[in-house]
């Protein structure tokens, strides 16, 4: 398949680069500094602004996916919606956040006392991304939210989904590696079982 990401030079988005150019998809590696991109086979890396939104509709133009993995605070949601939705793609695909998966019945962890204050502002605007996006009827979005720690780890391949509740361990802790998230990214893209939803992954 023929593959745009914004942000493919990002922690979440060089392993979403790496692992569908392993996979033998074309991948169009969108970022400010091109050159931090990997060389990779079937990887292009382009130059690109998420913030110009004419200009991102042209870099996805023609690609069968589309994926955000920018950071919220620092992107337009409806800009890179209104992108999407013009570009023609055929999947919009969003890197999200832990803070909007619900602790309890009707509770975001980016609500509760113990939520760290220094991911507040980013962990609100993206759940503010996906309210915007849940009210979008034609756009063939997917919303993907990691567990609570996002970090550096090993590809495993094994791992729970879920859907609006936060995932824990047996140990209490909620993690997604960001090499493992970016395979179950790639899972969704290749079969295809979350259209208009956002859903979660974690050990």
């Amino acid at each position: 398949m023929k593959i745009a990401i914004a942000g493919a030079s990002g922690q979440a988005g060089s392993r979403l680069t790496a692992e569908l150019a392993r996979r033998g998809h074309a991948v169009t590696a969108i970022a400010r500094n091109p050159e931090k991109i990997a060389n990779l086979p079937g990887v292009t890396a382009v130059k690109g602004d998420v913030n110009d939104q004419a200009a991102l509709t042209a870099l996805w133009a023609g690609h069968e996916a589309a994926i955000s993995s920018v950071h919220f605070t620092v992107s337009d949601p409806a800009k890179l919606i209104g992108a999407a939705k013009a570009s023609g793609v055929g999947r919009y695909l969003v890197v999200g956040g832990a803070g909007s998966l619900e602790v309890a019945p009707g509770v975001r962890l980016v609500t509760t006392p113990t939520f760290p204050a220094q991911y507040k502002a980013e962990a609100s605007k993206g759940a503010e991304f996906l309210d915007l996006l849940r009210q979008e009827k034609d756009l063939n979005w997917t919303f993907l939210s990691p567990s609570a720690l996002f970090v550096a780890g090993e590809r495993t391949g094994k791992f729970r989904l879920g859907t609006d509740q936060l995932l824990t361990a047996a140990d209490g802790k909620s993690s997604i590696s960001f090499e493992d998230f970016a395979v179950a990214l790639a899972d969704e893209i290749e079969r295809p079982a979350h259209i208009r939803q956002r859903f979660t992954v974690g050990y």
